[in-house]
């Protein structure tokens, strides 16, 4: 009988490291999770001028970003239990009827429609100069292995620098077009793949 690989073998990441994910070539990655804009309640003007910003943002950027949508079933299972906890301590048969039956009307309807949420991320990259194909421990080679680290902590400090001014300009150019968006720390990147790498888990909310 075949011997099961870890999950980790089939996640092409091999380190989350103070909110950076670092790829098995070295290539770094930062993620930012964004707001959308509801375009259809835009004035024809507002609208022309969200797209006119954006496609300055576009063309300010000399680096490649990805744009991700996560589209999930909402799970309205938390606002449920809330509604019954707090109907244990109402006061009166009347409103506790009535809470009793927007409970049940929210259960069926959520049953019966699909309602869904989305999610919007952006990926920042950063390709190291020296190190696309190798590790980087390979220039210190002649070096101690304490120098190694030392050296190794350096390099990815600087190469990090780099990534966080590229995600400086990410955030500027999608503020000047009316998205906001946060940094998703390390903790919150390893609970977004886990959530890609397991679509049947209950959702919660990435940022809390």
């Amino acid at each position: 009988m075949p011997k099961a690989s870890p999950t980790q073998q089939f996640v092409p990441i091999k380190e989350i490291r103070d909110g950076v994910m670092i790829m098995p070539n070295n290539e770094l990655r930062g993620v930012l999770i964004a707001s959308s804009v509801n375009f259809s309640l835009k004035s024809q003007d507002e609208q022309q001028g969200i797209f006119i910003q954006f496609q300055n943002y576009l063309n300010s950027l000399d680096f490649e970003t990805q744009i991700v949508v996560q589209s999930r079933r909402l799970d309205i299972s938390p606002y449920i239990n809330l509604l019954e906890n707090r109907s244990k301590n109402v006061i009166g048969d009347l409103l506790k009827t009535q809470i009793r039956e927007y409970i049940q009307f929210i259960k069926i309807f959520t049953d019966s429609t699909n309602i869904m949420t989305k999610s919007f991320f952006v990926v920042v990259p950063y390709i190291p100069p020296l190190s696309k194909n190798s590790s980087p421990l390979g220039l210190f080679s002649s070096k101690s292995a304490a120098n190694k680290a030392k050296d190794a902590v350096a390099l990815f400090e600087e190469n990090r620098s780099q990534l966080e001014q590229r995600i400086s300009v990410v955030e500027q150019g999608l503020g000047r077009v009316g998205v906001r968006s946060t940094r998703l720390g390390t903790e919150e990147i390893v609970e977004l793949l886990y959530k890609l790498f397991n679509p049947g888990e209950t959702d919660k909310p990435i940022l809390q």
